[in-house]
């Protein structure tokens, strides 16, 4: 939002006689970040691999388009599927692709792929994207953890070969604190007990301090303190948002975790997934498919007004994906199986061109690959490139092997 703008909201407001903390005006948090203000970035997954054909990509009509019909979108000439109402109306503010490809699909080494980059391999285990992001640009003013995974997630993101303290910290019930935050004893007690185990651990330290700090226990201990008496933490509760903005996102684990993905990227954080699981259709698609697209729509769609209410989509890359698609054919069962060729993502914020549609399916389904096919290193070069990071850095790995972040080329049309 540039300052005219803002001024304008603020003004506004001022005449109206209106505080900041009424939704769609509270630019504060976005005002105390600064104008040059670090990108975070924030992916909705979506667990077991959502059918494009009911989303992003619909085929209303066709052999292979299913019992859905076609919507327009805020994007000229884009329609997707009916399920989606709410979003149809923020779209414009992502782009859609329509051709992504993977090389995997079996659920978890499709899922280590669309979070890293990278196949599977038996001797490395790769940084996910958002790990790198807070290895190369961490927060110091961040008290709480800098990677924040929201909800049950069967693959959650992981530091990979830069170590477990880069793995996301797991909240599985959005809009809960999590558990053992708050001391069990008073305070001279907390005192006596963290004065005894620092006389115990630095007598174990004695002659193994490398295999010691290999270990993370100190850090582990730092970083748990430091957490605990921390006024960040409030950013995990909902309870002081607006009970209508809360009815927004949807009661549920869900939309909740995609609220507090807000709050949390209010206070700094680089890096945040919040998880949907249940799109693995194998039986039923379209039942299946509805269900999730009902937890889904409000969610997102609430989620992207608000980031752009606030002013924070301008500093918030936002992408919307799962492991996969689902296959063009519809089996005996009335279902989908697994489908890595041609499925479809959103992407948009942190200052990426927005309003476009890249990819196209075959709407009979005969063609395996799509035009205009868009790898997953590409993907996520376009993001580390802008998130500012060297997305070609190479490190050496704890076996001394060098490795880039990401193998890839940014996609031109996104910067």
């Amino acid at each position: 939002m540039d300052s005219s703008r803002r001024d304008f909201l603020r003004l506004a407001a001022s005449t109206l006689g209106l505080s900041f903390a009424v939704p769609g005006l509270d630019l504060r948090a976005a005002e105390a970040r600064g104008a040059e203000r670090a990108k975070s970035f924030l992916t909705i997954w979506l667990g077991g691999g959502q059918s494009q054909l009911e989303s992003w990509d619909p085929h209303p009509g066709t052999r292979i388009g299913g019992e859905v019909s076609s919507i327009k979108t805020t994007i000229p000439g884009l329609e997707i599927a009916d399920l989606y109402p709410q979003s149809a109306e923020q779209l414009h503010h992502l782009s859609v692709i329509r051709s992504m490809v993977s090389k995997e699909g079996d659920h978890e080494r499709a899922s280590y792929i669309l979070h890293t980059g990278y196949r599977p391999e038996p001797t490395l285990v790769h940084p996910s994207i958002g790990s790198i992001a807070i290895h190369e640009q961490p927060n110091a003013a961040v008290e709480i953890p800098q990677f924040v995974s929201l909800g049950d997630a069967n693959f959650p993101p992981r530091g990979g070969f830069l170590g477990d303290r880069f793995d996301a910290y797991r909240i599985i019930n959005p809009g809960e604190t999590g558990q053992n935050i708050k001391a069990l004893v008073d305070q001279d007690r907390q005192g006596r007990r963290l004065k005894s185990l620092g006389v115990v651990s630095q007598s174990f330290m004695q002659g193994r301090r490398a295999k010691v700090e290999q270990t993370l226990h100190q850090h582990t201990i730092d970083a748990a303190l430091r957490m605990m008496t921390s006024e960040q933490l409030n950013a995990f509760s909902i309870e002081q948002e607006p009970k209508q903005l809360r009815a927004a996102y949807g009661d549920n684990a869900f939309g909740r975790g995609c609220l507090v993905a807000r709050r949390l990227i209010e206070v700094g954080l680089r890096s945040l997934e919040v998880s949907l699981q249940g799109f693995d259709t194998h039986a039923k698609n379209h039942e299946g498919q509805a269900a999730r697209a009902r937890t889904l729509d409000p969610a997102l769609a609430t989620l992207l007004k608000d980031l752009v209410d606030r002013d924070l989509l301008q500093s918030t890359i936002v992408l919307v994906t799962g492991e996969f698609g689902r296959t063009p054919n519809i089996n005996p069962l009335g279902g989908r199986d697994h489908w890595p060729n041609g499925f479809s993502c959103l992407l948009g914020g942190g200052g990426l061109s927005s309003g476009l549609v890249i990819g196209e399916t075959d709407p009979e389904g005969e063609a395996k690959q799509p035009k205009d096919p868009i790898e997953v290193a590409d993907l996520y070069a376009t993001i580390l490139h802008r998130l500012g990071v060297d997305y070609a850095k190479e490190v050496i790995t704890p076996i001394g092997r060098p490795m880039k972040f990401c193998a890839g080329q940014p996609i031109e049309r996104f910067l």
